[in-house]
Parts: structure tokens; C-alpha cells; sequence
């Protein structure tokens, strides 16, 4: 289909989001030079959809490319852009429209303990080496250092092979004596999985013969190339694989007790240099992205079910992630956790997870790049979020002292849980995000450049410390009264500049009477 270009002028003071969540630190769009295809979603998750804080938005079925300019949105589109007006005005009325629209809410939350305690993920304590005794000795760990159980993650090579996705004999001798372990400490299991296939295994031979797999332009099966490896690729796009797919998975849940999935990949066909290239062929669909999109169907079946790829997947009760982020100060590791997840709330992905605590890039925390200042920081910016990972032990890679803050993080965690459960509540019923844009609260007061704070719900003010080696930070306060953890009271509106050593995530409650 031939693209058609639509010119929509800019309101005065209009700003936007949405589109690619990794694409968050550059929002909102509209007060300088942007342009951005949503066939390429850097890896993360995204959705066709743009929304104002003058009231508008846009909402295609397929992905565009958008540009702003001179106050002007450009827009190419294979469809006649959708532009609706919003009433009366502000960006969360015109996020609650659109939602109740396009990506409602599907009544359902993740399970509760995936955002009550923090999550613990095996991939930087194990890598691709984990085992049934090293799960059961890292959980004991977990509770012997205070921390609260949660949901445990056990990370890639518990299998026999890509595809098979049955418990490696040899490394894990009796699954259902370690699930049921884990349960009886508290936890909760999930399970790393991908849709590549291991092309020479007696599974990758059976699905090519049953036609599961993607095909090439030639008809033969694709190998795509992917961080591990060169695999064949389950067509998750066709009812059959899908369904071969969920009995797997079933197998494992039913017959071990598995509580859900980390499904990891299943990122759009191929992006080259952010040029949609594909020689794929899907059986279900030849739209960019909708491949991604039936990726996202699997996990409905689950009460826990992690993605960091997804697209048009508003609504629904899974656990949305960040892309993996190096160990850094900068827009590309801790300063991005912030506006990213507002971008995520703001496309209806209410039950979103930061990068893990602990770093998710191989080797990333080796040497000379380890920052125990930012490893804390990062655990204390975490904390508040609708959910919390960690990937790398505080206990082991920090000193008492330090590990004590990260602790805390994870119990302020605790503490707050049956508030952050009523939010989850509320966005499975209403589709409202539970870590929310200050502009999202406040529409009147001029808050939408500030990226570096959020609301927790309506009442809460979390103002993480994001700069290194910095022991004070300004927070822009809105009207109200806020009550600080430390017994500060505040008066707003205001900035104001506030105390914060490396021990002390600031955070606000604004009092009743002021709401």
C-alpha cells in the first residue's frame, strides 16, 4: 500500500507521547525536531499511537512514521490518519478516551506477588549456567539477607535445547522438588522461553515437517540470526504453533508447578539500519509488527508472564519490561528508566518493570565499569515502580553498608503493597498507568518537560537521585501539601532543593486535604 502524508499543526504549548517506549527519553514530542518509524521499536515495545496534552491523539492499526517539525506533525500512513479531539483537553482524558477505545483495560492483574516484593531474575548470579542447587541455594540467600520472596526467575539454559523446552535432566534432577520448594519458602516460578528453535534437534525436524516454522522467501525454513546463536523461528503468528506452544508450556506448569514465562524475544521480523527487511513469511500476516503483536497473545494464558518486545498490547495483564540497558549514569541506562516507563503507562502498558537492578548485559558489571553508588541508585529509582527486578545479589556485589540501602529499597517495596496492589487494581479495570507523568496529575502546571520524578498514583511523589556522586536534587512540587519519608512537610507549588545522601530515596505523600 502506497504511503499518504497527513500535516497536522501543532496547538500552542502542544506536546506528545507514545509510539516506541525505548524512544521515552525524547518525549514529549512537539518542542523540537523528531522523526521516528514505528516499524522499528529498538528492541522494546511500542504501539501506533500518539497522545497530546491538548486533548488529542492518534491511533492507527498500522505503524507510521511521524516527524515533528516547525509545528507542524507529519505523518506517513498506508491509512487515513485517525485524529480525535479529546474532552475537555488534558492528556489524561485523552489517554482514558483512547484507552476505552482502542486498548481496554482486560480486567486482570499480574499476579499480586509480582508487585508486592521484588522480582529476582538468575541471569547475571548463573548466566547459562543455572541448576536446580544453585536456584534453591541463591533463594535460601535471598531470605537470609532480610530480603522478601518473591517471584524467581530462572534465565536461559534450563532446558534441554532452543525449542524443547523441557528441564535439562542433568541440571535440574527434579523440578517438582525445586518448585515445590520455592513455593513452600514463598516464591513464585517463572521460567525463561523463546520462540527459536534449535534447527538440527529432533523438535526443530518435527515442526519443519509440520509447518510451524517461518519460511523464507523461498519457501524453506528461515534461520534467523539472534544473540545467541543462529535458530529457526516458531511462526507465533499461526493458530497451530501457538497452540503447540502453549502445551509446552502447559506441560511445565501442570506437571511442575511453573506459575509463568519470561518470553523473551519476539521482536519485529528484521530491522536493518530501522528499515523494515524481511524475507519472512507468516502464515498469519504480512503487517510490520503484527508478527510481535501475536507474540503477546501466549502470555494472556498465564497469571505471570514477562515481555520486553510487544506491540498494540494496551490493556493486558502482563508484565512489561524495559529493554536490557548498560550499566551507566547516562540517557542509556539509569536517566532512561524514568520517562520510558511514563511512555510504557502512557500506551496502556500499566504493570511495566525498569531494567533489572543488577544490570542485563553480559559482562556489563565486570571490571572497571561497576559503580556501587549507581547500583543503589538504581535499586531506590526501582523501588516505586510498578514492579521491581533484580538481577545481580546486592549482597554480593556491594558492601554491607551499601547492600543495607538497596534492602530498604525492597522494603519500602513491602510496606507500600497492598497501595501499589489497589493501583494495579484500578489500572486492570480502568487501563489508568500506575507510574504516572507528573503532566498526567498536574495538567495545569506546566510539569511535561520534567522526566526525572513520577507519581505513584495520584498521591504519591517519588524523586529518585539519578547524577553521580550528587547528594541533593531540586523536586518540583505541585499544589498541595506534601508529607516527606523524613518528616518533611511542603507546601506547593514550589522547587525546592532537598537533602539526599546515597541513603535516602525521596519520596512524598500529598495529604488528603490538599487533593
Amino acid at each position: 500500500m502506497a504511503l499518504k502524508l497527513t500535516e497536522i499543526q501543532l496547538l500552542e504549548n502542544e506536546l506528545w507521547w507514545g509510539g516506541a517506549i525505548h524512544d521515552g527519553v525524547r518525549m514529549p514530542y512537539g518542542a523540537a525536531d523528531v522523526e521516528h518509524d514505528l516499524r522499528n521499536l529498538f528492541e522494546n515495545s511500542g504501539a501506533p499511537f500518539l497522545v497530546s496534552n491538548r486533548g488529542r491523539y492518534i491511533w492507527q492499526d498500522r505503524p507510521f512514521r511521524f516527524e515533528f517539525r516547525d509545528g507542524t506533525l507529519s505523518i506517513d500512513c498506508e491509512e487515513t490518519v485517525n485524529l480525535r479531539e479529546g474532552r475537555p483537553g488534558t492528556l489524561k482524558e485523552a489517554f482514558r478516551e483512547a484507552a476505552g477505545r482502542h486498548f481496554p483495560a482486560q480486567g486482570r492483574t499480574p499476579d499480586p506477588l509480582a508487585i508486592t516484593a521484588p522480582q529476582y531474575c538468575t541471569w547475571m548470579e548463573m548466566h547459562y549456567e543455572p541448576t536446580q542447587q544453585k536456584t534453591m541455594d541463591y533463594a535460601r540467600e535471598i531470605i537470609r539477607q532480610g530480603f522478601p520472596p518473591g517471584v524467581l526467575i530462572i534465565d536461559d539454559n534450563w532446558m534441554e535445547d532452543y525449542g524443547t523446552w523441557r528441564f535439562h535432566p542433568l541440571r535440574f534432577p527434579d523440578p517438582k522438588q525445586m518448585t515445590d520448594a520455592l513455593h513452600d519458602l514463598g516464591f513464585k516460578v517463572m521460567l525463561w522461553v523463546c520462540p527459536y528453535v534449535s534447527p538440527d534437534s529432533q523438535t526443530g525436524r518435527q515442526l519443519e515437517k509440520k509447518g510451524l516454522l517461518v519460511a523464507d522467501e523461498k519457501g524453506k525454513t528461515a534461520l534467523r540470526r539472534w544473540w545467541n546463536g543462529c535458530s529457526a523461528v516458531l511462526d507465533y503468528t499461526f493458530p497451530e504453533s501457538r497452540a503447540w506452544f502453549k502445551g509446552a508450556l502447559d506441560e511445565l506448569a501442570e506437571r511442575y508447578g511453573i506459575d509463568g514465562f519470561k518470553f523473551d524475544a519476539g521482536d519485529p521480523a528484521d530491522d536493518v539500519n530501522g528499515d523494515w527487511v524481511t524475507g519472512y513469511r507468516w502464515k498469519g500476516t504480512d503487517v510490520p509488527n503484527e508478527d510481535c503483536a501475536a507474540y503477546s497473545l501466549m502470555g494472556l494464558h498465564y497469571p505471570l508472564s514477562e515481555y520486553r518486545a510487544s506491540w498494540k498490547a494496551g490493556g493486558a495483564p502482563l508484565m512489561q519490561r524495559l529493554r536490557d540497558k548498560p550499566h551507566s549514569w547516562g540517557e542509556d541506562g539509569i536517566r532512561a528508566l524514568i520517562p520510558n516507563s511514563i511512555a510504557q503507562g502512557l500506551v496502556g502498558f500499566a504493570f511495566n518493570c525498569p531494567d533489572m537492578v543488577g544490570g542485563g548485559w553480559d559482562g556489563d558489571l565486570g571490571g572497571g565499569a561497576f559503580d556501587p553508588e549507581l547500583f543503589v541508585r538504581y535499586a531506590q529509582c526501582s523501588a516505586l515502580f510498578p514492579m521491581m527486578q533484580f538481577s545481580t545479589a546486592p549482597w554480593k556485589a556491594l558492601d554491607q553498608r551499601l547492600a543495607s540501602y538497596c534492602l530498604e529499597a525492597a522494603r519500602l517495596r513491602e510496606r507500600l503493597g497492598a497501595e501499589l496492589l489497589s493501583l494495579a487494581d484500578e489500572a486492570a479495570r480502568e487501563g489508568t498507568p500506575i507510574l504516572r507523568a507528573m503532566a498526567f496529575e498536574f495538567p495545569e502546571a506546566g510539569l511535561e518537560f520534567v522526566k526525572d520524578q513520577y507519581m505513584v498514583g495520584s498521591s504519591i511523589l517519588a524523586a529518585p537521585v539519578l547524577g553521580k556522586g550528587e547528594t541533593s536534587r531540586e523536586i518540583a512540587f505541585p499544589d498541595g501539601i506534601w508529607q516527606g519519608e523524613d518528616g518533611s512537610r511542603v507546601e506547593g507549588p514550589i522547587k525546592l532543593t532537598v537533602q539526599a545522601p546515597l541513603s535516602r530515596l525521596p519520596w512524598y505523600r500529598r495529604e488528603a486535604s490538599s487533593v
